[in-house]
């Protein structure tokens, strides 16, 4: 209990000076950046009086904005109407990218962190913040690989600290690649689209554990190496064994470690497992390896090849009867203009071709954390009914 009350009050310390210097570094007289007005039109400031180029990168546009210098130095421009939802978004000065100063929110990554635009709707979207009871995001450590100290976030239902004695169902659910185990939860808000499901009585009281899924990252780093590089592919040997260590680290160490710790309902049938990209990769090896502990997965914007369908899980595909028999769902889903809408679609025809049970989402758009949210608010309806 010492542990979490520390790592909370840490936290937050942290969050208050990150909102602080953030602030402070806002060019004064400027305006605020991003302005979001009325009519979903948004306007982005930037301070830098001898930029000779700024352009805004923005997940809501195309390609890159070019933005104007004033006489005092101020670069701006202005977008829309955007869609109401949550975009990363980053500036680039004379081709650096670089942060809004004016803005304290930002995107939870291993490498460059972008700001984060919030556009909000004239009506209450799914990850909106309703006058609805919330469930509690609590940050945990756990032994995980090799001796190091794992890094998860544990979402508990609204309902959880008031029935000391009911127990229940647990969701693991995943990001991508260069994901932390706070993207689910500052960007997905996993916690917000639970919260307003459960109060409208659409998704069952859940617990929803986010860990990190780049165990070598976290192993290099707490053992003084360097972090490795991404593998050359997604179906590489390198590859495969990251997926590997990131399986057994979550079946052997944090699996264990929550079941310990907090009042689950311990067999396949209350555990589904979920992940986004390289996450969706995790979820599908982890699920079909271990259908024994897991009854639901949900697979979002990711695929396996029929090659390694064929080699390593022979007892998924040769035996559709049994496996449609174990899992209560396969959920597959991806975005018509992902950069994986061809590798996925095809592994959703294999399935079919298999007659393995399966439910999907074509959605519009592309590979970014807009759709994820669909695809989360869609499932999780779905799980441990």
């Amino acid at each position: 209990m010492l542990k979490k009350i520390f790592l909370r009050t840490l936290i937050a310390c942290a969050i208050i000076l990150t909102g602080q210097l953030a602030y402070c570094q806002a060019p004064r007289g400027f305006g605020r950046s991003p302005q979001v007005n009325p009519d979903k039109t948004v306007i982005f400031r930037f301070n830098a009086p001898n930029a000779t180029d700024v352009k805004l990168s923005v997940q809501s546009e195309k390609a890159p904005v070019q933005m104007v210098k004033d006489a005092r130095g101020s670069w701006s421009a202005t977008i829309g109407p955007v869609k109401p939802d949550i975009y990363p978004y980053n500036f680039i000065v004379d081709g650096v990218q670089v942060m809004d100063p004016g803005n304290m929110y930002y995107f939870p990554n291993e490498r460059f962190k972008g700001s984060i635009l919030d556009v909000r709707g004239d009506s209450s979207l799914i990850h909106s913040m309703r006058d609805v009871p919330h469930g509690t995001v609590t940050y945990e450590l756990y032994p995980s690989a090799e001796g190091t100290t794992g890094t998860v976030l544990v979402y508990t239902p609204p309902e959880y600290d008031k029935n000391p004695k009911q127990k229940y169902p647990v969701f693991y659910l995943i990001g991508g690649t260069t994901d932390t185990e706070e993207t689910w939860f500052k960007v997905g808000k996993a916690n917000l689209i639970l919260d307003n499901l459960m109060a409208e009585g659409k998704a069952k009281p859940m617990i929803i554990v986010m860990p990190y899924g780049n165990i070598e990252a976290r192993i290099a780093e707490q053992k003084g190496g360097l972090k490795p590089a991404d593998p050359a592919g997604r179906e590489s040997a390198e590859a495969l064994a990251r997926s590997k260590t990131f399986e057994r680290d979550l079946v052997d160490n944090l699996i264990p470690y929550v079941e310990k710790n907090y009042r689950v309902i311990a067999n396949n049938e209350n555990r589904a497992i979920g992940g986004f990209s390289r996450g969706g990769g995790q979820t599908l090896r982890v699920g079909f390896g271990n259908m024994d502990k897991f009854a639901w997965i949900c697979c979002y914007s990711a695929y396996l090849t029929n090659t390694e369908l064929e080699r390593d899980f022979k007892n998924v595909v040769e035996n559709p009867k049994l496996t449609n028999q174990k899992l209560k769902l396969l959920w597959v889903s991806v975005g018509n203009e992902d950069f994986l809408y061809k590798q996925t679609t095809e592994f959703i025809d294999y399935l079919k071709a298999k007659n393995i049970n399966h439910k999907t989402l074509i959605s519009t758009g592309g590979h970014t954390w807009m759709n994820t949210k669909l695809y989360l608010a869609n499932t999780a309806p779905l799980l441990f009914k």
